[in-house]
């Protein structure tokens, strides 16, 4: 039989909502270690935008700030640990060595271990969508074949999607129910000014915090007055006539069928 170890699925959360697992608790110590994101990644052999887009995604669904990004240049950015984000540290590390032994008691009790660790991989879902926001849904308007869902992120934001009736039935979503949007980087269409002519449900306004140029296409990074990040894939062509850089006003227009909405359980 073979053993069973410790792995990311073990993940500190807040009501029922998955802040970080073993990798970005890794990441989080060692920049508080160095004071540096790019350091600690070379650290952890990640590379600086994956090791961004953790603490991005870290803070996005943590109910306070986990980690204050410092001035600096994208590439050289330091920052430090809320003191929230070192009682999450410190609550994974307490809960890791307990885990460990649970999971070797489990072992031992369980007489078919490799059709329930097939179960258990196969209803594990990981997502590629860069944004994700978490939420509680405001309302829901029923059509004749789809519905428009209003989750609200806090700070009097809000992001509309709308997917098929029967979704809404499969998922049970309800008013007051927590969700969370997930957002394509490529589905976020950038203007730089919020009186703009668009067809998109969702207008999100935020100041430019990074630009991360590709030989074909940019990366955006649009801080949201929440403190949340928002991240836009564009073409360079696209950037260039934008004019954006850092501390540029943005507004970002998202299609409210670009969102997909997802939960727990």
């Amino acid at each position: 039989m073979p053993s069973l170890q410790l792995g990311p699925k073990l993940a500190p959360a807040r009501r029922r909502r998955r802040i970080a697992g073993g990798e970005r608790i890794d990441l989080l110590e060692a920049i508080d270690r160095v004071g540096s994101i790019s350091q600690a990644a070379k650290r952890l052999d990640l590379s600086y935008r994956a090791a961004w887009d953790a603490v991005d995604a870290i803070n996005n669904l943590a109910a306070k700030p986990v980690l204050i990004r410092a001035s600096g240049g994208p590439h050289g950015c330091s920052g430090y640990l809320t003191e929230y984000g070192r009682e999450v540290v410190r609550l994974y590390r307490r809960l890791e060595s307990g885990y460990q032994r649970l999971l070797m008691q489990m072992q031992a009790e369980v007489c078919d271990f490799e059709q329930l660790d097939a179960l258990l991989t196969a209803i594990t879902v990981r997502t590629s969508a860069r944004n994700q926001f978490r939420g509680t849904i405001e309302k829901i308007r029923a059509g004749a074949v789809s519905a428009e869902v209003s989750l609200d992120i806090g700070d009097g934001l809000a992001i509309v999607a709308v997917i098929t009736n029967d979704a809404v039935e499969d998922l049970g979503l309800s008013p007051g129910r927590e969700a969370i949007a997930l957002v394509k980087a490529s589905s976020v269409r950038l203007s730089t000014g919020v009186d703009i002519a668009s067809s998109a449900a969702n207008r999100l306004t935020g100041v430019v915090v990074a630009v991360i140029p590709g030989s074909i296409d940019s990366e955006v990074k649009i801080q949201l007055p929440s403190g949340r990040i928002l991240t836009a894939i564009l073409c360079c062509g696209a950037l260039r006539e934008l004019d954006l850089a850092d501390g540029s006003d943005c507004c970002a227009h998202i299609k409210a069928s670009d969102v997909l909405i997802a939960v727990n359980g």
